[in-house]
């Protein structure tokens, strides 16, 4: 076995980085038999957000995902990033459910199970590592890097050991923002290998241009595996070149031994399917150095900048990562990295919109009242008293969280049954509608369609000096109307054709959607939305009595739920149903 081994996130964490987990599995079988032949020590290619974009954009199953990955790659292994008590989803789930869904992943393919926590709190790891070593797969689990004063070396070492102590199989560094600099990177692996012998992962973007150093030196510190990309799905917020890290070590006592021959033809592969996203594609392809200061995941980038063209703000992008840096602290110095991201991003866009903390997310409010475990760092007061009293609570959580959800399978199993019409319902969408309770209902109707189809955007030849598409050529468009993406395509007669972008989550209109909004009769005080977004569902019924500050409407916004709250006394009248898609300032209720 070589010195240093290799796992390639082409399948997982490239796509998420660069073009926001839209490649779909037919883009991917393709290349497998080469990938199987290459001699990865594994292949990262499930978990994170894929389950998510799978239901949500592209109308694909993510367990026929990875039974057909499984059986497409028999002799190499498959690993999945798994959130340990979120699994995939937003919030913690019982354990009974941890148990089910990693029972349920490795008889459907997963082979190499990496667990982390947001908040490296390794209570949260618990459930998880028990469930998976039942299974007999591989354990690692992985520490959260970031870089503050309350991050040093001596404690991610005992991390490490803890980590080691709980049944894990190896130790992984994962380093979502490229902040683990390469000598910082020497000291990490050197202090790790003194408290346990397991072997080290090192997972680190490339997003401020560190990574191939840090890998270089991760792996003269002792560090056995490494993870790449495959260099057409490589740099701006992805991964090293898995064959510039070959090259690199060929000859040497690190040398991999894997075939740089082999690995041009699977990137000649993806060199072509990477064309079909571009629409997709993160602004972020150089080094960004910014990231420095703000420590965003290179994942979160490219969705941060579609949410913010959503809410009208795209401008005020660079606003927005400083103001990250400020709630991260606020929040007790939590790394980025999903669901934490997520929530501190979201939080430091509505600070910029609204005003420091004028308004808190639910899932914000959660991670400062601690259910979503214990942060390294104390929290500003101020903030968690506010968070604390909209969830009527006397005092931060100090215990396990999940220790307060009671065992809720046979509930969610009812659920599905319910939703789906049917006496007998599989694990699979049990587990899916559990992970992703909004979406999955949509994505069941859907199913059936199959999976969505990319194909490379035609490249257009304008008509000398017009500025237009040449003639007897369609002019394509894509453009954004209230968040939603569509094409449109103006033929050399005129006619306009106008559709839902592919993979943009609009697919038919739904009834909610396409209903026409009631108009406020201006009899009373309109509450507007003050981002887009959806609505959830009305907290109030219609025509009750409400106070001033009183929850009248729940909204998603930005994957995070917002409260909307009565401005003023009276009785509610409701102007769009749940379900609707709304845009920022579009009267949602008004108080008679």
């Amino acid at each position: 076995m070589p010195k240093v081994q290799l796992t390639d996130l082409v399948l997982r964490d490239a796509h998420q980085s660069l073009f926001a987990t839209r490649m779909v599995t037919a883009d991917m079988l393709p290349a497998c038999e080469k990938l199987d032949k290459a001699g990865y020590f594994a292949l990262e290619a499930w978990g994170g957000a894929t389950f998510d974009s799978c239901i949500r954009f592209l109308n694909e199953d993510p367990w026929e995902r990875l039974r057909a990955l499984k059986k497409a790659l028999p002799h190499t292994k498959i690993m999945m990033l798994l959130r340990g008590q979120n699994l995939l989803g937003y919030r913690h789930y019982a354990d009974d459910v941890v148990a089910k869904f990693v029972e349920t992943a490795a008889k459907n393919g997963v082979d190499v199970f990496r667990i982390f926590d947001a908040v490296n709190d390794p209570r949260n790891f618990k459930a998880a590592t028990e469930a998976a070593k039942k299974t007999g797969k591989h354990i690692q689990a992985a520490i959260s890097y970031a870089v503050t004063p309350f991050h040093t070396i001596e404690k991610y070492a005992e991390l490490a050991k803890q980590y080691a102590g709980i049944g894990a199989d190896s130790i992984a560094i994962k380093d979502m923002s490229g902040l683990l600099k390469p000598y910082a990177a020497y000291d990490l692996v050197k202090a790790i290998k003194k408290v346990t012998d397991l072997p080290i992962e090192i997972h680190s973007h490339a997003t401020t241009g560190m990574s191939v150093a840090t890998l270089t030196k991760a792996a003269e510190a002792g560090a056995e595996i490494l993870d790449t990309v495959i260099s057409s799905l490589a740099m701006g917020t992805s991964h090293s070149p898995t064959e510039t890290m070959v090259e690199i070590f060929k000859g040497t006592e690190y040398d991999t031994g894997l075939d740089t021959g082999l690995l041009l033809e699977i990137a000649a592969y993806f060199k072509d399917v990477r064309r079909n996203y571009k629409k997709f594609e993160s602004s972020f392809l150089g080094a960004d150095t910014r990231i420095l200061q703000s420590q965003v995941p290179g994942g979160m980038l490219s969705n941060m900048e579609s949410q913010l063209k959503e809410q009208g703000a795209s401008g005020k992008i660079d606003e927005v990562l400083k103001e990250i840096a400020v709630v991260q602290k606020d929040a007790g110095y939590p790394p980025l990295v999903t669901p934490t991201s997520q929530i501190v991003g979201t939080q430091a866009v509505f600070n910029v919109l609204f005003g420091r903390y004028n308004r808190l997310s639910g899932e914000f409010q959660d991670l400062l009242a601690g259910k979503y475990g214990a942060c390294p760092a104390p929290k500003n007061q101020e903030v968690v008293k506010k968070a604390l009293e909209a969830l009527k609570l006397d005092k931060e959580i100090t215990h396990r969280p999940a220790d307060d959800i009671p065992p809720e399978y046979a509930k969610l199993e009812e659920e599905a049954k319910n939703l789906l019409g049917t006496p007998q319902v599989s694990v699979e969408d049990v587990l899916t509608l559990a992970m992703f309770p909004k979406v999955a209902p949509n994505f069941f109707k859907k199913r059936a369609e199959g999976p969505v189809v990319f194909k490379p955007e035609p490249e257009l030849s304008p008509a000398p000096g017009s500025g237009q598409a040449g003639s007897g050529q369609a002019a394509r468009y894509s453009v954004n109307v209230n968040g939603a993406n569509y094409d449109v395509v103006v033929a050399p007669a005129g006619t306009v054709a106008v559709s839902p972008a592919a993979g943009s989550g609009q697919g038919p209109v739904s009834s909610a959607a396409a209903s026409s909004p009631a108009a406020p009769s201006g009899g009373g005080a309109v509450i507007n939305a003050p981002v887009a977004g959806t609505v959830l569902k009305h907290a109030a019924a219609e025509g009750a009595a409400v106070n001033a500050g009183d929850t009248v409407v729940i909204i998603e916004s930005m994957k995070m739920e917002l409260e909307i709250k009565a401005t003023s006394a009276g009785r509610v009248r409701f102007l769009v149903p749940p379900g609707t898609t709304i845009i920022a300032g579009q009267p949602l209720a008004e108080l008679q």
